[in-house]
């Protein structure tokens, strides 16, 4: 038992929250939500924004339970029950072992330099492997190019936006946000389901918020020890158990402080910067592509996109759009492989590995990344190419495991905590939320599916 370290400045906080939301921007944000602007408008943006607010909350539950034990979530699932141990390890990798980020990077780059995708995808991979390796903490690594990547981003599409985007267009997004509830006829329920999952960063990947949140060094995540490259880093003592603060005074007014900077870190680099990339995107393919007009299948709306652009504004737009999405996916990729690597290592040393002195976190963690890359490398050249579907497939899945988590997440935290450190009646209701949100799309998307197979619909 240890006291509750002495709360960091709020600048000093800044970092776990850039990194969900790189990974944010990656899947939903400039695939899933502007495709479903180009085919129905801004009638289900306001699923958008709800979806973002609702990870919000459930993201805040999960640094909750790491800044008051200094353990990952995960780990407090498995103390609720051992099943849930295998369970989460199948959940946070199989719809996550798809490389469909790096295969659109790839897409992007081949429009360009018509180079074949496969080589670049499987290339796009093993550079993300190499900068995670390299660093000498791993967290640090990925905080800085998260910053910057994000900051990028943000710069590109802006200035784009800037220049095509026009009052109707944000009229109409405006109006869409507001009809809440409406789901449009014909809409292709699993790409819905997607969106909404991948609204935010999206399916188990948020638990990694605990890890970034160890690794930042938040409140008892200072006791935890950091993922360290096995290459350039000296390897730390990571530890599985949590730390307990005795609950003084002086550590309850700490707590108060360190929870509400906590919470503004994430409204300022998860909330806003997820809505906002958000808006920016869909806002581009509501004005770049003729309303009512046949999407183009797969990608190839994105490309139509940036034909527009060229059409408008020249050769240079074009480039400089693609090569925003360049960096949205590999920026996507690279937290990915992070983030389920870690939950995945959490898992592994929570259950049938904890207490190995020969597979400690990092080294778990370097294999997982690497086993990853492999796999990756293997399924691309057998023709998994098809970065859509491999999205949609991965988000879909995750947003049935979101219910599930969300749940458990309740269970944990109130049956754990007591006076400040309690869930409130507001918190408490967003996570209640977030599994009716979740799970009543998930059961009806199934339904609708099986409904197809049994009546032989398309």
């Amino acid at each position: 038992m240890a006291p509750l370290p002495p709360p960091v400045p709020l600048r000093a906080m800044i970092g776990p929250s850039v990194i969900l939301a790189g990974l944010s921007i990656g899947s939903g944000e400039l695939v899933l939500w502007p495709r479903l602007t180009a085919e129905f408008g801004f009638q289900v943006f306001w699923a958008a924004w709800i979806g973002v607010t609702l990870q919000f909350f459930l993201n805040l539950e999960i640094t909750r339970w790491s800044l008051a034990t200094g353990e990952s979530a995960v780990t407090g699932f498995v103390r609720l029950s051992r099943v849930f141990g295998p369970t989460f390890f199948l959940c946070g990798t199989i719809p996550w072992i798809w490389p469909g980020w790096a295969t659109g990077a790839a897409t992007f780059v081949a429009w360009q330099t018509a180079l074949p995708v496969t080589p670049l995808a499987v290339g796009g991979l093993v550079l993300c492997g190499l900068v995670l390796s390299v660093g000498p903490v791993v967290y640090r690594t990925l905080e800085l190019l998260q910053l910057v990547l994000v900051s990028t981003i943000f710069v590109f599409l802006g200035a784009l936006a800037w220049l095509v985007v026009g009052a109707d267009d944000v009229s109409a997004l405006a109006q869409g946000a507001l009809q809440v509830g409406s789901v449009p006829d014909g809409i292709d329920l699993p790409l819905f389901l997607g969106a909404l999952a991948f609204a935010g960063a999206g399916g188990t990947v948020n638990l990694a918020q605990s890890n970034y949140v160890k690794d930042k060094g938040y409140g008892m995540g200072r006791f935890a020890g950091r993922i360290t490259s096995p290459f350039t880093g000296r390897e730390e003592a990571v530890s599985e158990i949590g730390t307990v603060f005795p609950g003084s005074e002086e550590d309850l007014a700490r707590w108060r402080v360190w929870w509400r900077r906590a919470n503004a870190e994430h409204f300022l680099s998860f909330w806003v910067l997820c809505v906002g990339s958000l808006a920016l995107l869909c806002l581009l393919a509501h004005a770049l592509l003729p309303p009512g007009a046949p999407v183009s299948r797969d990608l190839g709306f994105i490309a139509d996109q940036a034909a527009a652009l060229e059409a408008r504004l020249g050769g240079w737009a074009r480039t400089v759009f693609l090569a925003a999405g360049v960096a949205v996916m590999l920026s996507t990729e690279l937290a990915l492989l992070d983030a389920v690597s870690r939950v995945a290592a959490d898992l592994l040393r929570a259950g049938p590995l904890r207490g190995s002195a020969r597979w400690s976190a990092s080294r778990l963690y370097f294999a997982l990344v690497w086993g990853l890359i492999a796999f990756g490398g293997l399924v691309l050249p057998l023709g998994w190419n098809q970065p859509l579907a491999l999205l949609v497939t991965s988000s879909a899945l995750n947003a049935g495991v979101m219910f599930v988590y969300a749940g458990l997440l309740l269970v944990l935290n109130l049956r754990t905590f007591r006076g400040p450190l309690r869930p409130g009646v507001l918190r408490t209701a967003a996570l209640a939320g977030c599994v009716a949100f979740y799970g009543g799309f998930s059961v009806l998307t199934l339904w609708r599916e099986l409904a197809k197979l049994a009546g032989g619909g398309p």
